[in-house]
């Protein structure tokens, strides 16, 4: 026999399996060693003792080979008398789906959780990257709360009726000038009569919405002409409203400040009294939709987390390798559904709540993960203790527009604890705008409507968010160490008058990093080209300089104290070092690597509005 020809044929019969590169050439050597080439593995000649004494131990891999000749079938009894052995998910998967033997519940749920013991055991280079709450949570070295704690904050996602009710008050809301009419100087008397008429007309508008889109349900909704025995469909919609906002803080970015506004003064008893009903409910979270159903045993469930991960492409996995962990994830699902179904909980209830929680490992890639590549990026190219003259992260009051004076290693601690808080906060989001909503829509939590200097504005303390603020701050500082700066956070005062604008300064933090990476991730693709490189190297100095030279002005001057007419509204407070990169980011169209950002596709911060 050539033992070459006949491995190569073997190597080519097994491809069709999808198998490891590694473990191609490894079975392809040990069967055709054994004298078995690709017409036996295509019968049904073989069998597992002969595939275990080839050497190929792991139950998955011998199935696989098996189906190759269609040697498992329902009726045979070796499947049946097969030694139990630990079980990939997607191995397990194709041995139900090529043997045709039905699984029973049990079983097949035993099958799933032995996943991740499996990828335990199997080199690192095996693993799936992914992210979710509590994994990233650990590498990040933090103080992880659990995802069933997570789940109490966790929106559950919009059903396909909510989708229709969302355009209702999106609608409403767009066509509204709620604060425009509601938020002006005047006596309380007058301010309180106004928002009556204003929330009666968004009512009124939402109903007629309803009416031409749904004819039977709206003229159900208007048959009395009377807004509070609709109590239950204005508390749906406006939630909703909000839970959308939750989930996507880049939509509704202007309606969600009128929803928000008018609902503060919806919870007002004068106005409950005169409107006759309460338009504010709580947000539907994951917690609540399962605990309503008798199911939140679901959320202490161990395999919670390869259901809710997000799968990410790192561009180094194979195709077979992602294939692989959305196999494995789906299964996951598909179990954990199974095993906590009632007659309370639906199979499809429990999908929702495992897609709502998955969203939120997703949100998670696309605001905490930007802030931990920026960290990244300052530990990789500066050091705290050394520094090249002209990448020197020192900043001197007065010089560049900075109000603050630090020599290098210090300005390189501020940068990189800001950061560190930054990360805090993006990683529990979701908690905290939960917990601003609860503070603005507290009906004894009252606000007063004062100029603040950029306008008049709600002026409203914020308790939960200053509670859950200095639990993160203190995390911080646990963490990063000695603390530079002040540790002020500034809340229902002149600079950030209530929890909303805490919210709002706080969900731009990716908005303002995920520029400068795509810049510094592209600037290798843009020397590609002999022209631009040639512009690289002549005006600074090559690609490595280039970044170094983009990553020391942001690090340095996004955060200098600067962008307020005084030290205490910018300066080193927790607030006005955001308030400081948003004022380095209004200077980038005159820095000298501008043209760098443009030819990597930047158009700007701050999005659609939309």
């Amino acid at each position: 026999m050539d033992l070459e020809k006949t491995k190569k044929g073997i190597y080519d019969l097994l491809k069709t399996l999808q198998l490891e590169e590694k473990e191609l050439d490894e079975f392809s050597t040990a069967l055709a060693t054994h004298e078995i080439d690709a017409s036996i593995l295509s019968s049904k000649l073989l069998n597992h003792d002969l595939l275990k004494e080839v050497g190929i131990k792991k139950l998955g891999h011998r199935l696989k080979i098996l189906s190759l000749g269609k040697a498992i079938t329902k009726e045979e009894e070796d499947f049946n008398e097969a030694p139990k052995e630990t079980l990939s998910l997607d191995e397990a998967l194709k041995d139900r789906e090529e043997s045709g033997r039905k699984l029973g519940k049990e079983e097949e749920n035993e099958l799933i959780l032995a996943l991740d013991e499996e990828d335990s055991e199997s080199e690192p280079e095996d693993e799936m990257e992914v992210s979710s709450p509590s994994r990233k949570a650990k590498k990040l070295d933090q103080l992880s709360t659990s995802l069933g704690e997570r789940a109490k904050f966790i929106p559950v996602r919009l059903s396909d009726k909510e989708k229709h009710q969302l355009k209702l008050v999106e609608a409403a809301l767009n066509v509204s000038d709620y604060t425009g009419t509601v938020d002006v100087l005047g006596g309380p008397t007058k301010r309180l009569n106004r928002s009556h008429e204003q929330l009666k007309e968004i009512c009124a508008i939402l109903s007629g919405l309803l009416v031409a889109s749904d004819y039977a349900e709206g003229k159900r909704l208007i048959a009395d002409r009377d807004f509070e025995h609709n109590e239950d469909f204005f508390q749906t919609v406006f939630e909703i409203g909000r839970r959308h906002k939750i989930m996507n803080p880049e939509k509704m970015r202007t309606e969600y400040g009128k929803l928000v506004y008018l609902l503060m003064d919806s919870s007002l008893p004068e106005i409950m009294d005169l409107m006759g009903f309460s338009a504010i409910k709580p947000v539907i979270t994951v917690y609540s939709y399962l605990e309503e159903r008798k199911g939140t045993a679901l959320l202490q469930d161990k395999w919670l987390e390869t259901a809710t991960m997000a799968i990410v492409d790192d561009k180094k996995k194979k195709r077979s390798e992602i294939q692989r962990e959305i196999k494995n994830k789906e299964a996951a699902v598909e179990a954990l559904a199974e095993k906590y179904a009632s007659q309370y909980l639906t199979k499809s209830d429990i999908k929702l709540c495992l897609r709502s929680m998955g969203d939120n490992a997703s949100f998670l890639i696309g605001t905490r993960d930007p802030v931990e590549s920026m960290l990244n990026l300052l530990q990789t190219y500066f050091k705290p203790d050394d520094y090249e003259k002209e990448f020197s992260l020192a900043i001197s009051y007065g010089q560049g527009g900075a109000r603050l004076s630090h020599d290098h290693s210090r300005q390189y601690a501020y940068a990189l604890q800001s950061l560190l808080l930054w990360r805090e906060i993006t990683n529990d989001m979701f908690r905290l705008w939960i917990l601003a909503e609860k503070d603005l829509l507290d009906s004894h939590n009252r606000y007063k409507l004062q100029n603040t200097g950029q306008g008049m504005n709600r002026v409203q303390q914020a308790p939960s968010i200053g509670n859950a603020m200095s639990q993160l701050l203190s995390r911080t500082k646990k963490y990063a160490g000695d603390w530079v700066g002040s540790s002020v956070v500034h809340l229902g005062d002149h600079n950030v008058p209530n929890a909303l604008m805490f919210i709002d300064k706080y969900t731009q933090v990716p908005r303002i990093i995920n520029p400068i990476l795509i810049t510094i991730q592209q600037i290798d693709e843009i020397v590609k080209d002999e022209g631009l490189k040639r512009y690289v190297q002549s005006t600074f100095g090559g690609p490595e300089v280039l970044k170094k030279t983009i990553l020391a002005d942001f690090f340095k001057h996004a955060f200098d104290g600067s962008g307020a007419d005084n030290f205490y509204d910018a300066g080193s407070c927790i607030d006005g070092r955001l308030t400081s990169a948003w004022n380095w980011c209004e200077k980038l169209g005159k820095k000298a690597y501008y043209p760098i950002f443009k030819l990597s596709g930047f158009s700007g911060f701050d999005g659609d509005f939309r």
